[in-house]
C-alpha cells in the first residue's frame, strides 16, 4: 500500500512504514484494482437509518452495508451545505482552501484536482447519475463537465410521490455498467436529490408510518405537524435507500460485489431548523457505512474514530494504488479498514461560508468548528449577522425570512408560534443571533442546546478547543486566520434570482 503523504509529516510517514512492514504487501495491481460505488443522499442526518437506531425508517441497503462492512458513528461533512460539501468530497480538501467552492451556488475551480479526474486518468471508467457536484455553474471555474464524472440520466420512472425526482438512479447506474469495457475498473457517483425538500404533505402517513413513533429531537416542538414533517422526510430517505439496494443488486449480478468498495453517506444533515446550514450535529453529523470484503480486514465492526467526508478522496485514490496529491487535507481511511496502523482520529473539523446569502448584500455567515467526543466548539467570525438569514425576506436570496432554513411545516410552525411557551426558546435557538464563541458539553447536552462558552467552569476546555481549532486552521492555511484574500462574501452567486429578491430552485431539477 502506498504511504500516505497527505499531511507530509514525519510521524505519519513512520507510522505508514511500520504498518507496511507489519501487514505485508497489500498493493493492488492494475488487474485487481477495486471498483468504487459512492452513494450520496441529499440532506440526511446521521440518526435516520435503521442501523443508527431510528425506529421508523426502513433502510435495508444501508443496514446491509453497515452489517457486512463498517459503520461509522462519528462521520461529519466538511460543510453543512450542498455545493461546498460536495466540493470537499471531490477534492479531499477543507472548504476554506477551495476559494469560490466554499460557497453554495458558486463554482469549483479547475485548478483543484478531484479524485474522479485522477481515477479517470489512471484508467477507471467514471460516471454519475442524479445530483453530482451541484448546485452552481462549472464554466466560470474553467470546467466543461461535472467533476463527478460522465452523466448517466436517461432512465426515468414514475415516482411514488410527486415531490420525488423522476430520475431512475439505479437504472442509470445499470446503463453505466453496460458500457464499461471488460476488466476496466469503475468509479460511479449515485447521487439522489432525496431527501431534499420539498415533500408531499402526508406522504409518511400514506406509507403507513405512525406519527406517534416518530423520534422528535428536542430542538423541535413535539406536535403532529412536526411529527408528520419528519415522517414525510423519512419517506424520501427510504427512496434513496431503495436505489442503493438496486445498485448493489446490479453489481452482485455482475459478480463484482466483493471487488467493489461501496460507500453510503449524505452530503449533510436534514433540512429542518437548527440542522442543515448549521454546524450543530443535526446539520453536520452524517451516516456513513463502507463495505469492501477484499479490503476491510474485519467486517461488521463499528468505527468510533472521527472522520470528515473529505477523507474519502484520498481513500479512493489509495485503494486504486494512486498517491493522493499533497494538497489534500483529508486522510485516507485505510487505517480504519485494518490495513494500516490506526491514525489518531479524535476530532472532525466543520465550516460554513455563504449558504444562500440571505443577509443584506448577499453575505454569508462564516464559522468554523471542532467536534470531539465530548464537545462541540464553534467560532463565529461575524456574530452581528443573522446566522439563519435575516428576518427580512427582501434581503434574502430566496425571498423568505430566515432563508438559510428551507421552508417547511416545522419552520412555519416555529415562526408563527415563536412567542409562545414551549416554542419561544426553540425558535430563538433556530432563528436568533449567536455569540462569537459557542461551546457545548455533549455528555450532558447531546443536542447542543445550552451554550456554556464563557462559564468559569469551562474556561480551560474552551481555551484548549479554541487553540486546537485555530491551530488546525493555521496549518491548513485558512485565509480567515492566516491572512490573504477573504472573498466569500463577494464571489458571484449563480442561483436563480426572483423578482422579489433572490430565489433558488429547490431540488436543482
Amino acid at each position: 500500500m502506498k504511504i500516505n503523504t497527505v499531511e507530509n509529516r514525519m510521524n505519519q510517514t513512520l507510522v505508514a512504514i511500520a504498518a507496511f512492514c507489519m501487514l505485508g504487501s497489500d498493493t493492488f495491481s492494475a488487474e485487481t484494482r477495486p471498483n468504487i460505488l459512492f452513494c450520496i443522499s441529499d440532506d440526511q442526518s446521521y440518526a435516520h437509518t435503521g442501523a443508527n437506531g431510528d425506529p421508523v425508517v426502513k433502510t435495508p441497503a444501508f443496514d446491509r452495508i453497515a452489517r457486512e462492512g463498517l459503520r461509522f458513528t462519528h462521520a461529519f461533512c466538511d460543510a453543512p451545505t450542498c455545493g461546498p460539501s460536495r466540493s470537499a468530497i471531490l477534492t479531499g480538501q477543507h472548504i476554506w482552501r477551495l476559494e469560490e467552492a466554499g460557497n453554495i451556488h458558486s463554482t469549483l475551480p479547475a485548478k483543484f484536482a478531484t479524485y474522479s479526474e485522477l481515477l479517470a486518468e489512471a484508467g477507471y471508467s467514471v460516471g454519475y447519475t442524479g445530483k453530482g457536484w451541484s448546485p452552481g455553474r462549472l464554466e466560470p471555474g474553467g470546467r466543461t463537465a461535472n467533476p463527478a464524472g460522465e452523466p448517466f440520466n436517461r432512465q426515468n420512472l414514475k415516482p411514488p410521490f410527486k415531490s420525488i425526482r423522476a430520475t431512475d438512479y439505479a437504472g442509470n447506474f445499470q446503463d453505466f455498467l453496460k458500457q464499461i469495457p471488460e476488466d476496466q475498473p469503475f468509479c460511479f457517483w449515485l447521487g439522489t436529490s432525496e431527501p431534499h425538500r420539498s415533500y408531499q404533505l402526508g406522504a409518511g402517513k400514506l406509507t403507513g408510518k405512525d406519527p406517534a413513533k416518530a423520534v422528535v429531537p428536542p430542538i423541535f416542538p413535539d406536535n403532529d405537524i412536526v411529527r408528520n414533517d419528519i415522517l414525510d422526510y423519512l419517506v424520501e430517505v427510504e427512496h434513496f435507500d431503495g436505489m442503493v439496494a438496486r445498485a448493489i443488486a446490479a453489481i452482485e449480478e455482475l459478480g463484482e460485489l466483493d471487488n467493489t468498495i461501496i460507500v453510503v453517506t449524505s452530503d449533510h444533515g436534514m433540512p429542518f431548523p437548527r440542522a442543515k446550514a448549521s454546524l450543530y450535529d443535526a446539520g453536520s453529523h452524517v451516516p456513513l457505512a463502507i463495505r469492501w470484503p477484499k479490503g476491510i480486514r474485519k467486517s461488521g465492526q463499528v468505527v468510533t474514530s472521527f472522520v470528515n467526508l473529505s477523507d474519502l478522496a484520498p481513500t479512493f485514490l489509495e485503494v486504486a494504488d494512486l498517491e493522493p496529491p499533497s494538497a489534500m487535507t483529508g486522510r485516507s481511511l485505510m487505517d480504519t479498514f485494518g490495513r494500516q496502523l490506526a491514525l489518531e482520529r479524535d476530532a472532525a473539523f466543520i465550516a460554513m461560508e455563504r449558504h444562500d446569502g440571505c443577509r443584506k448584500g448577499g453575505k454569508g455567515y462564516p464559522c468554523r468548528a471542532i467536534r470531539t467526543k465530548d464537545y462541540l466548539y464553534i467560532h463565529n467570525f461575524e456574530p452581528t449577522r443573522w446566522p439563519s438569514g435575516s428576518p427580512d425576506p427582501a434581503v434574502c436570496a430566496r425571498s423568505i425570512p430566515f432563508g438559510e432554513i428551507d421552508t417547511s411545516p416545522t419552520k412555519t410552525f416555529m415562526m408563527e408560534h415563536r412567542n409562545e411557551h414551549g416554542v419561544a426558546r426553540l425558535a430563538e435557538l433556530a432563528f436568533g443571533m449567536r455569540p462569537a464563541e459557542e461551546l457545548y458539553d455533549l455528555t450532558s447536552d447531546p443536542h447542543q442546546m445550552v451554550n456554556v462558552a464563557g462559564s468559569a467552569a469551562m474556561a480551560e476546555t474552551q481555551a484548549s478547543l479554541r487553540g486546537r481549532l485555530f491551530g488546525h486552521l493555521r496549518k491548513t492555511r485558512d485565509p480567515r486566520v492566516v491572512g490573504g484574500a477573504v472573498d466569500w462574501d463577494y464571489y458571484p452567486y449563480y442561483g436563480k434570482i426572483s423578482t422579489k429578491g433572490w430565489s433558488v430552485d429547490e431540488k436543482s431539477r
